[in-house]
């Protein structure tokens, strides 16, 4: 059966952040992500987390300064020294929040700084999988489609799949999401057999519109989740789209898999 974890940063956003913990367990959620938890305490985020009964699974190290259009530093040339601080802030907590899987965004680049910022992509990655080891966590990267964030360094899955191959590194992962890889390069299943062993992570949203992973779109989700259980998938699904109405009335897709609990 796959296991969901429900995307605190765009679901049950009809609750402040700290109290969408409980409200993700009630409706049925064994396991949660986010995007970024450094507004708040890590022991207020665990605490909450504990409370609930929920696993923390996933999230992103620091962006950089995302007012100014930062999506991380991995690959942005000078900012060596912000990445490795950023890392060791994340892995903070990782720890804290007995999260075993950090993504580390790739960034945004012009396209005429490419050929250093690989370089720069390489070696930043290499490190982080490294660091990350050491404190017994998990090193992910993330294809995302340049029409969700224009301009972002890594956004085909097969360009994911050849750094994996050309670090070697084995505590480095791909997150694979299902709505990006869609927009970008497509054959979903054929990627998702052939590279199995490289994917730690999960992310679905519906195509077009980012919404609920249901019928409604291009995507044959429940063949898709068929597939993962047939294949021996055992990682987590995180559900990171936009809800059409409210979260829970758009949670009508996962019925079979999701217990809400009795009030």
């Amino acid at each position: 059966m796959p296991r969901f974890a429900a995307n605190l940063s765009v679901l049950f956003t009809e609750q402040p952040f700290l109290d969408r913990f409980s409200a993700a367990a009630q409706a049925g959620f064994k396991g949660c992500e986010f995007a970024f938890p450094y507004l708040y305490p890590a022991e207020e985020v665990a605490d909450k987390a504990v409370a609930a009964g929920m696993k923390i699974v996933a999230f992103n190290a620091p962006p950089g300064d995302w007012s100014a259009g930062e999506r991380g530093l991995a690959a942005v040339p000078g900012r060596q020294d912000d990445f490795r601080s950023d890392l060791e802030l994340s892995a903070h907590y990782a720890q804290r929040l007995g999260c075993s899987c950090v993504h580390v965004m790739a960034g945004v680049v012009p396209e005429e700084d490419w050929e250093e910022s690989l370089d720069v992509y390489m070696a930043n990655i290499d490190y982080a999988a490294s660091q990350l080891e050491a404190e017994g966590l998990r090193c992910l990267i993330e294809p995302i489609s340049r029409q969700t964030v224009p301009g972002y360094f890594l956004s085909r899955p097969d360009d994911a799949a050849v750094v994996l191959e050309q670090t070697g590194h084995r505590n480095l992962y791909m997150l694979y999401d299902v709505y990006h890889a869609q927009m970008t390069q497509g054959a979903l299943t054929d990627f998702i057999e052939g590279n199995m062993s490289r994917i730690a992570h999960i992310q679905v949203a519906g195509v077009p519109g980012r919404n609920e992973p249901d019928m409604l779109g291009e995507i044959n989700f429940r063949y898709m989740f068929d597939l993962l259980d047939g294949a021996g998938y055992d990682g987590w699904i995180g559900c990171e789209y936009k809800p059409r109405g409210t979260t829970l009335d758009g949670l009508r897709w996962a019925s079979d898999w999701l217990q809400p609990q009795k009030v």
